[in-house]
């Protein structure tokens, strides 16, 4: 390969790995709020429908089946398995110190790439990475960041591995299809399992997105027009109904179990408007 070539592919490596940089920060930022699955889910299904859109855009041809088979175990490393276990990490962990426990990455993906890529790194290259792998170690264990040892970094350990085959399967398969198209298809297979995964693991902020979008918003369309139609009073007396479907509704949504009392008093009011829906109401 030319020397200007890989220079190229080095310039790359370092904008991508100045874009990667931000991983840490941003994710220990979101799950101060965020349940760190539910954030994993959300990555990659919005990343997933991208990748699709993409895909379709530019009308790719689809994969070989062994192609799949590398996207799938690539995909199940840098979709599910690093993003997981990042997150789980930076719930009890700082940025930084994952920062640098990530710093044996390199050394990861270099065994990582002599098992799987067949790639044959020198003995000098080994050494140093070595080098830097120990003084990850050290800074794990120095007395400064003992405190910080704990279930967390098991997580980091995990990422570690899970980027190392992750990142090595996806740079083999970029040697047959471009990178952007590696990484859209690996995103694309997984999206309808980190669909399910979001919908299954919604947070506070979904509520958020239900108020701001439905209740404050698009719910007035319905009403209003049913308001317009049958009448303010005749309409507005079915908002009677409207604690007992909260009392149903609080079952699947918050866990909060429906009570006998609670349906007995819900028949009652359901009997009254429907017997106010009986009487006249008088129109201008």
């Amino acid at each position: 390969m030319p020397s200007s070539h890989k220079k190229f592919g080095l310039s790359l490596g370092l904008a991508g790995m100045g874009l990667f940089a931000g991983t840490l920060p941003a994710t220990r930022l979101a799950v101060a709020t965020i349940d760190p699955l539910f954030l994993t889910a959300a990555r990659a299904s919005i990343a997933g429908c991208a990748g699709l859109a993409l895909l379709i855009a530019t009308r790719r041809a689809w994969p070989t089946r062994v192609q799949w088979g590398e996207l799938a175990v690539a995909g199940l490393c840098t979709i599910v398995g690093f993003p997981v276990l990042m997150a789980l990490a930076m719930v009890s962990v700082p940025a930084a110190h994952g920062g640098v426990v990530l710093g044996i990455l390199p050394l990861a993906t270099a065994a990582a790439a002599a098992l799987i890529a067949h790639e044959r790194p020198s003995a000098d290259f080994w050494l140093a990475s070595a080098a830097g792998a120990g003084i990850v170690v050290l800074f794990v264990l120095s007395r400064s960041e003992a405190r910080s040892f704990a279930l967390g970094d098991i997580f980091l350990v995990g990422t570690v591995i899970a980027g190392a085959v992750g990142y090595t399967l996806s740079g083999r398969l970029s040697l047959h299809m471009p990178g952007w198209e590696v990484i859209s298809w690996e995103v694309a297979l997984f999206l309808p399992l980190s669909v399910l995964a979001t919908l299954a693991l919604w947070p506070a902020w979904a509520g958020l997105a239900y108020v701001a979008l439905i209740s404050q918003f698009l719910a007035f369309f319905v009403f209003n027009a049913a308001m317009a139609l049958g009448g303010v009073a005749r309409v507005g007396q079915l908002m009677l109904l409207q604690p007992f479907v909260i009392v149903a509704l609080a079952w699947p949504v918050n866990g909060e179990p429906i009570r006998a009392g609670t349906l007995f008093y819900a028949a009652a009011v359901v009997a009254t408007v429907a017997i106010g829906q009986r009487m006249r109401v008088k129109r201008h």
